[in-house]
């Protein structure tokens, strides 16, 4: 036991301090971080024998910190310390399957007691994230998505900057997550900050770090996201909710590969890899002066587009598949997959929040779940039983109902981009990657069929699909 090593983890300098002088004197080697960003920085260096952490921390706390050393370090052990009588706390450590708890006040030796028993129970062998392969299983088989793994093969080992795109729940900090396991820095800290969640007025001090006495409530020196992420990998998720000043900043370093924080006079080099991902259509974002034209250019040297689920909807059985796996090992529970009814009624549903929501209707039925397979009654309350509408088209996208012959898709594509340039064929053609001499023979076609079309009288505007 003298040899264990433990990784406390407070952002309280007192309280850090004195728990790792009580562990030394008890004959672990003890090693320390403030907060749950620099732990995870710490645990990719050299993981620790158990990791002592509070719950209640600034930027990444207790609870994300355990959901963290879960989802890359499998079984290491955890032991968390939460507030007295805090019920709620002490059930969610449970569920992210804390190995133990502890509250506030700590007793000495029921602490002693409590890590003892905690780094005895530590299995052998080193944890091991999942697999990469498995992992590229995991995006499903259609040939939309198929793509999007052909691509992530492609840019994954490199250095390059990815811009991930996509509707909310499509799953773009676990593409970015994917993208740093499959790369060269896989053994180094990914760090995930949301811009849309960071006060205007931290944010620079999130991401660049600060010195003590750089603002009011600066007591200590803090590191920033580049600084945490060093040889790594760092996602700036919401990069369109960063304020433009930020956004400055940050082209700057980028640029430059240097850093600094708020209050210091020196720069500091950084070899950072940087992803950014938007749930907004970039080049309307620039439009809008929301992300800076040059920042936008710079981030976007690799774009991944991810499909919202309810058009690749035949990867449904594949991605409930590993869904339920990762359930049934959170919950201990053996679920082996879903009913042909389930699959049915699934298979109409629109999933307008994606792959997150398939993720929280199948983890509460995985709960509930008093059969093999899930079953109707085990879907929540509020899910769609009856077959959801579809969403209307997006601007500038066409929805092309299944069953629908190639030469309609065909047609239906032209008269959409031809309706968004205005019946301009010129740009039509050019958008659409043919001749215009191509264009207006699909058009004269049209026309004597008798089909419907921009050119007709009748019509300024494609026909709804």
């Amino acid at each position: 036991m003298s040899a264990a090593r433990i990784l406390v983890v407070d952002d309280e300098l007192h309280e850090r301090q004195g728990l790792a002088e009580l562990l030394s004197a008890w004959g672990y080697q003890v090693d320390t971080a403030n907060d749950g960003l620099q732990a995870l920085q710490k645990l990719n260096q050299e993981p620790p024998q158990a990791v002592l952490t509070d719950i209640r921390m600034p930027r990444m706390d207790g609870l994300e910190l355990l959901a963290e050393i879960r989802q890359r370090l499998g079984a290491l052990p955890v032991l968390v310390i939460t507030g007295q009588g805090s019920k709620e706390a002490a059930i969610e450590c449970l569920r992210l399957r804390a190995n133990d708890f502890i509250e506030k006040p700590i007793r000495g030796d029921e602490l002693r007691q409590r890590l003892a028993d905690v780094v005895s129970a530590q299995p052998s062998g080193e944890p091991r994230p999942l697999a990469s392969g498995e992992e590229l299983e995991f995006l499903g088989n259609s040939a939309v998505m198929e793509i999007i793994r052909r691509e992530l093969q492609q840019v994954a080992p490199t250095s390059a900057s990815v811009l991930i795109t996509g509707e909310s729940g499509t799953g773009k900090e676990v593409i970015a997550r994917l993208i740093h396991r499959l790369s060269p820095r896989r053994e180094r800290t990914f760090v995930a900050i949301n811009c849309a969640a960071i006060p205007e007025s931290l944010m620079e001090s999130e991401i660049f770090g600060h010195e003590k006495g750089a603002f009011t409530g600066a007591q200590d020196r803090r590191a920033g996201c580049f600084e945490l992420a060093e040889n790594g990998t760092l996602l700036l998720d919401e990069i369109g909710e960063m304020p433009l000043q930020t956004q400055a900043k940050l082209l700057r370093v980028l640029e430059d590969r240097r850093v600094r924080r708020l209050g210091s006079k020196n720069e500091i080099p950084v070899n950072v890899r940087v992803l950014a991902a938007t749930n907004k259509d970039p080049a309307q974002a620039v439009a809008a002066g929301q992300l800076r034209q040059d920042l936008y250019y710079r981030l976007n040297v690799f774009h991944l587009h991810l499909p919202p689920l309810r058009v690749h909807l035949e990867d449904l059985p594949t991605l409930a598949a590993g869904l339920l796996q990762r359930l049934n090992q959170r919950h201990q529970r053996q679920v082996e997959g879903l009913s042909p009814d389930v699959l049915a009624r699934f298979s109409r549903h629109s999933w307008p929040g994606n792959v997150r929501e398939l993720r929280n209707v199948l983890e509460r039925a995985v709960i509930v779940a008093d059969s093999p397979l899930v079953q109707l009654r085990h879907l929540p309350s509020d899910f769609d039983h009856a077959a959801a509408p579809m969403p209307e088209d997006e601007p500038g996208s066409v929805r092309v109902p299944v069953g629908t012959t190639v030469a309609e898709a065909e047609r239906l594509l032209i008269l959409k981009t031809l309706a968004r340039e205005n019946n301009n064929k010129t740009r039509a053609a050019e958008k659409l990657g043919i001749s215009l001499k191509t264009l207006q023979n699909k058009l004269k076609e049209y026309q004597a069929r008798g089909v419907p079309s921009l050119s007709a009288p009748s019509s300024t505007a494609a026909p709804a699909p």
